[in-house]
């Protein structure tokens, strides 16, 4: 059967900078549903933010993963940065059962509180290990991070066990492929797909690694709508298990 996983950087559901910011967060719902994939990646997640919701009229009541997740999915969030008016990180929206899940710190310094989300989830009758990533903005980080990505897949996931690995990973150039080729892990190679920044998108900062599964096909919505909601696009890629 095949397996459709999605990433996406939501920009914690707000666009636009002071006074002219936009809340999209209701827009981000509807976006979501339309992806239709099994399991939704999601980065800068907000839990709460007491700010905001005295700024926008509609502020969500619910927390933004609870709020995004359409009817029949599970949603699963774990905080990644705790700020002065709130706290952030990365959540994951399932259409299969969710079995169990973990969370790991991966903050490499004190300017960036960074995580990893890992999330066990029941397909038919096999188990998939999903983690969700939002690697740090200096390359030295990120090499680190994939490097404690590693340690913790080796520690905490069977060996021949299905995984996918994706988020937002701040990967100018594709640098981090040959590390993640050394954990077994293979992405798109070939695909020329772009997801930063949304209105005029000239990079992939946006990836789905895997290991164990076989890969059918990547793409990138397009449209007026979706570079308006977030500052990346969402990245959709599938697999047979």
């Amino acid at each position: 059967m095949n397996f459709r996983v999605a990433t996406y950087n939501i920009h914690k559901g707000v666009q636009g900078i002071g006074p002219v910011r936009r809340l999209e967060i209701h827009n981000i719902g509807h976006a979501v549903e339309q992806l239709d994939a099994d399991v939704v990646c999601l980065q800068e997640v907000r839990k709460l933010h007491r700010a905001e919701e005295k700024y926008f009229k509609r502020w969500p009541e619910l927390p933004q993963a609870e709020f995004l997740c359409p009817e029949g999915y599970q949603a699963v969030y774990q905080t990644n940065a705790t700020t002065k008016h709130g706290e952030h990180g990365n959540a994951l929206l399932s259409r299969w059962p969710v079995v169990s899940h973990g969370h790991e710190d991966m903050s490499d310094h004190r300017f960036e509180q960074r995580g990893l989300l890992h999330v066990e989830v029941q397909v038919e009758k096999r188990t998939l290990h999903v983690i969700v990533l939002h690697l740090g903005l200096i390359a030295g980080s990120r090499t680190r991070q994939i490097e404690q990505l590693g340690l913790y897949i080796q520690r905490e996931i069977p060996h021949k066990a299905p995984v996918l690995v994706a988020g937002d990973f701040n990967d100018w150039g594709a640098k981090l492929r040959p590390a993640m080729s050394a954990l077994g892990f293979r992405d798109f190679i070939g695909e020329r797909i772009a997801t930063y920044p949304a209105r005029l998108p000239l990079a992939q900062l946006d990836f789905v690694y895997a290991r164990g599964l076989k890969p059918v096909g990547l793409e990138v919505p397009k449209g007026r709508i979706w570079w308006r909601m977030s500052d990346h696009l969402p990245l959709i890629a599938e697999f047979k298990l």
